[in-house]
């Protein structure tokens, strides 16, 4: 791949990781404190289940969330590790070139279509 082409693809990979990192940035704002702090706060406001049961999954749901943006966090600082050291676009499998559209798709992608697709079990 050019240096034109991985430069496009760098900017593009930066760009998500800031957004990436703002949203987690986000999920902190709106849940500052552990769970439990603020399950006790609501408890002794009300003493309501149902807002306990309500915050206690939303809490949960942000940290999957969270674990799921971290995750993407990683590959994309492995995709710009690629990238500095000349092997992204390089099926990790097979050696063989990932097909752009794929890259476009998936820009922090290890393996071409046809190995994930094995890799996967389809």
């Amino acid at each position: 791949m050019s240096a034109i082409e991985t430069e496009e693809f760098k900017e593009r990979l930066l760009g998500e990781r800031q957004r990436l990192q703002e949203t987690i940035e986000n999920l902190h704002q709106e849940h500052p404190g552990s769970l439990e702090d603020e399950t006790q706060e609501l408890s002794l406001q009300d003493n309501h289940l149902g807002d306990v049961a309500t915050a206690t999954f939303d809490r949960e749901l942000d940290e999957g969330l969270e674990e799921g943006i971290e995750r993407r966090l990683e590959q994309i600082e492995k995709a710009l590790g690629r990238i500095e050291g000349g092997t992204y676009g390089v099926c990790e499998m097979c050696g063989r070139p990932i097909k752009e559209e794929r890259l476009r798709a998936v820009p922090w992608a290890t393996l071409c279509i046809e190995d994930q697709r094995k890799q996967e079990g389809g």
